[in-house]
């Protein structure tokens, strides 16, 4: 699978770099005809760091910003990403003044919770949701869901890939889009094409990346 890999390059930074690999995989909520890795974004430093740069240029500067929640592993990004909000002397809630970044915990069920000790860092906290890549919104929708019933509000939602640019009227900022991946397609499990011709799901794929069927 790794040999039909093509390398996708940012339209903002030659430092950002993607990989794609064309075929039939499946998410916990659709069917994609291409996988998009972001493995090295996420977890070299020197691209991590170039990624939250650009990040930091998308994102808004109006009003606060208090807490970074990093989903699919993009912690180092998310810290990359305070510093440079920091720097910038962007303003805070935070009687620290800097900013927390924090993930959710997932349990059993599959659903998000912060524990009591992580609490004050989203009741009523202005909050950037990260993540990795972004196909259907359904993530996001359960992200949102989580961050505000513990109280969080919600400033802006940035994704190392997406292919929508909203979610409940909540925009979304991207290193890379649809645009960079041409003949992209997310479908419905129940209406997928390869399936309906009988081509088995090569791997199964997330936004921490992929286990082969």
């Amino acid at each position: 699978m790794e040999e039909r890999m093509v390398k996708f390059y940012s339209r903002e930074s030659n430092l950002l770099a993607m990989h794609v690999i064309p075929g039939h995989f499946a998410t916990s909520h659709s069917h994609i005809n291409y996988y998009v890795d972001v493995t090295t974004l996420k977890t070299r430093a020197g691209e991590a760091k170039a990624a939250a740069k650009v990040l930091y240029s998308k994102v808004p500067k109006h009003g606060f910003l208090d807490t970074i929640v990093c989903m699919d592993g993009t912690e180092v990004i998310g810290a990359f990403l305070s510093q440079e909000l920091e720097q910038a002397g962007m303003l805070t809630t935070n009687r620290h003044e800097t900013m927390y970044v924090i993930s959710p915990e997932i349990n059993n069920n599959n659903q998000m919770l912060f524990r009591d000790n992580n609490k004050g860092a989203i009741a009523g906290k202005h909050v950037i949701l990260l993540l990795a890549t972004t196909t259907t919104g359904e993530t996001i929708r359960r992200s949102l869901e989580c961050i505000r019933y513990y109280g969080g509000i919600i400033e802006c939602v940035a994704s190392i890939f997406s292919t929508i640019t909203e979610v409940d009227g909540v925009a979304i900022e991207a290193l890379f889009d649809g645009e960079d991946v041409p003949g992209y397609e997310a479908y419905p499990v129940h209406n997928c094409p390869f399936c309906k011709k009988g081509h088995a799901i090569e791997a199964m794929v997330n936004g921490f990346g992929y286990s082969k069927l």
